[in-house]
C-alpha cells in the first residue's frame, strides 16, 4: 500500500491536522465511558501522546510554502472536483460537493498499515473482542442487531474516516483500504452484527463520491454525529442470475421526480434504515442510484430473515410506484455521464471479501487452542497429521484471501478500475470462506454442530459470502 501520509508543500497534513484534534476517532472514544469499557484508557493516552509528539516533529521541519514573483503563495492545492462545478461555484451558482483525491502511487508494493491504520485496526480488534462477541449470539437468535452495539460502534467515528473534511469527517484521500482492516476486525468479533454497523458506510462512500452538495449537506453530518442512523445501499435483487450493476429495480420519470418500479432483497437494517440508497434502471440512461427515505409511500420493508447475518436485520423492499423527487436521484441529471454503477459494485465486493477474511480469521484463532485442548486416545486431536494439515491449510489460504483483498482496496485507493481484482476477491473469498467455516465444523466434530461453540455461526454466516453483495 502506498504511504497515505505524503503530502504536497501547500497541503495540510494529516498529522498536522490531527495536532489540532488528534485522531479524532480516539478522541470520541477518550471523551466517553466506552474507552474505559474496552479497557483503551491507557493506549488512547499513550496514541495521542505519540501522534503530538510526531506533529511537532513534522510541522518543525515542513517546507515552506513557495512564493510567486508577486509575493503572493502559490494556488491552493488542487481541488478534486470538475472544473465546471469550479466555475459554477464562482458565478454564485451551489457550491462543489466535497471529494476524496486518490492516493498518489509509489511504485512500491507494500500493503503494510501505516501507524494510523494499525491504531484504527487494534481499536476495532478490542471493540470486537470486548462488545461484539458478548452480543452476538444473542443479537443472532432475535435476527435483529443489538441497538446498544450500534450504539457503541458509532463512537468508533468509522464514517468520520471516509468523509472529508470539508464535509465534517478527517479523511483527504481515498480510505478503502483503512475500511478494509477495520472491516476485518469487526467480521471477526461477528459478520453480522458488522454488516448491521457498516451498512451506512456504503451509503456514506457513494454520498462522497457521487452525491451533489446539497445532498451531502442533508446527510453526512447525520452519519458523522454522535448518534448511529441506520441506512443501507439496496443492490441485490431476488431474481435468479441478476448482475447488481444491471437491476430489473426501474425508475419511471413522472412529473417533479421519480417512480421506482421493483424489488431488492437481503437489505441490511431494513426495518429501522431511515435512508436506502436503491440502485434502479432508467431505461436509455443506465442505472443510477436515488436516495429513498423512511415512509416513502410505496415502499413496502418485509422482513427476511436469513440463514447467516441474522444479527443485521435482513428485509425485502418493494418499489410500487413509490415516488421521490427529482432532488433524489443521487448526484444530479448533470451526473449521468460520471456515475458508474460497476465500481460501487466492485467496492462492494472488496468488502465482503474483508467480511470473510474476517469471518475466517474467527474460524482459525478458535480452532487452533479447541484442538490443542481436545484430547482424543490421550493426546491432543491437533498432534493427528490430518488435522494439523487442515489447520495449516486453513491458516494460508487465511493469507491469500487477505493479500487479495488488501491489493484490491490499495489500487481503488488510487482511482484505479478494479473491476478484475474485485472479481477475483470474490471469487477467492466466496470459496476459501465458505471452507474456513466448514473445516471449522469439521474439527469441532459434534461441538461444531451445537450452538453451544460460535463455530456453526460462523458457518452460516461465511456462506453469505457468494450471495450477498451491495450492501457495504
Amino acid at each position: 500500500m502506498n504511504d497515505s501520509t505524503k503530502t504536497s508543500p501547500n497541503k495540510t497534513s494529516p498529522i498536522e491536522k490531527l495536532a489540532g484534534t488528534p485522531l479524532r476517532i480516539i478522541t470520541q472514544l477518550g471523551s466517553n465511558e466506552l474507552v474505559d469499557k474496552l479497557g483503551l484508557r491507557d493506549a488512547t493516552e499513550k496514541a495521542l501522546h505519540g501522534v503530538g509528539h510526531a506533529a511537532g516533529k513534522l510541522m518543525g521541519g515542513m517546507p515552506k510554502k513557495k512564493k510567486a514573483k508577486n509575493g503572493d503563495a502559490k494556488a491552493a492545492p488542487t481541488v478534486p472536483t470538475q472544473k465546471k462545478e469550479n466555475g459554477a461555484a464562482a458565478a454564485g451558482t451551489a457550491p462543489p460537493p466535497a471529494r476524496l483525491a486518490t492516493v498518489a502511487a509509489t511504485g512500491v508494493f507494500d500493503l503494510r498499515p501505516t501507524e494510523d491504520q494499525d491504531l484504527i485496526r487494534q481499536t476495532a480488534k478490542r471493540f470486537a473482542d470486548e462488545v461484539m462477541r458478548k452480543a452476538a449470539y444473542a443479537a443472532d437468535n432475535a435476527a435483529t442487531p443489538d441497538l446498544k452495539v450500534l450504539a457503541a460502534a458509532q463512537e468508533l467515528g468509522l464514517a468520520m474516516l471516509v468523509v472529508p473534511d470539508a464535509a465534517g469527517g478527517i479523511a483527504e484521500s481515498r480510505a478503502l483500504m483503512t475500511t478494509v482492516l477495520a472491516i476485518e476486525e469487526l467480521a471477526r468479533g461477528d459478520m453480522g452484527l458488522a454488516l448491521a454497523m457498516l451498512a451506512p458506510l456504503g451509503v456514506v462512500n457513494a454520498l462522497v463520491e457521487y452525491g451533489t452538495h446539497a445532498q451531502q449537506q442533508a446527510w453526512l453530518p447525520r452519519f458523522t454525529g454522535d448518534t448511529f442512523v441506520p441506512a443501507a445501499l439496496a443492490l441485490l435483487e431476488p431474481a435468479p442470475g441478476s448482475d447488481p450493476s444491471r437491476p430489473q429495480t426501474g425508475a419511471v420519470r413522472a412529473p417533479g421526480g421519480w417512480k421506482l418500479f421493483g424489488e431488492k432483497s437481503l437489505v441490511p437494517l431494513g426495518e429501522s434504515a431511515e435512508l436506502f440508497l436503491v440502485l434502479a434502471e432508467i431505461k436509455g440512461a443506465g442505472p443510477r442510484l436515488f436516495l429513498v427515505p423512511k415512509g416513502t409511500l410505496g415502499v413496502t420493508v418485509t422482513r427476511q430473515p436469513a440463514m447467516g447475518l441474522r444479527a443485521a436485520g435482513t428485509c425485502k423492499l418493494r418499489f410500487d410506484g413509490a415516488f421521490i423527487p427529482g432532488d433524489a436521484l443521487l448526484g444530479g441529471e448533470e451526473a449521468r455521464g460520471s456515475f458508474d454503477a460497476q465500481a460501487v459494485v466492485d467496492r462492494a465486493r472488496i468488502a465482503w471479501g474483508a467480511m470473510a477474511v474476517g469471518g475466517a480469521k474467527a474460524v482459525l484463532d478458535y480452532v487452533i487452542p479447541y484442538c490443542n485442548e481436545r484430547k482424543a486416545f490421550g493426546e491432543p486431536v491437533s498432534n493427528r497429521q490430518a488435522v494439523a494439515f487442515m489447520i495449516a491449510d486453513l491458516a494460508i489460504e487465511l493469507e491469500g484471501m487477505a493479500l487479495l483483498v488488501h491489493r484490491a482496496a490499495s489500487l481503488a485507493d488510487q482511482g484505479k478500475r478494479v473491476t478484475r481484482e474485485a472479481n477475483l476477491v470474490r471469487v477467492q473469498c466466496t470459496a476459501k470462506g465458505m471452507k474456513a467455516g466448514t473445516d471449522g465444523v469439521q474439527l469441532l466434530g459434534g461441538h461444531g454442530f451445537v450452538k453451544e461453540h460460535p463455530v456453526e455461526r460462523w458457518y452460516r454466516d461465511l456462506r453469505a459470502i457468494g450471495v450477498m453483495e451491495g450492501a457495504l
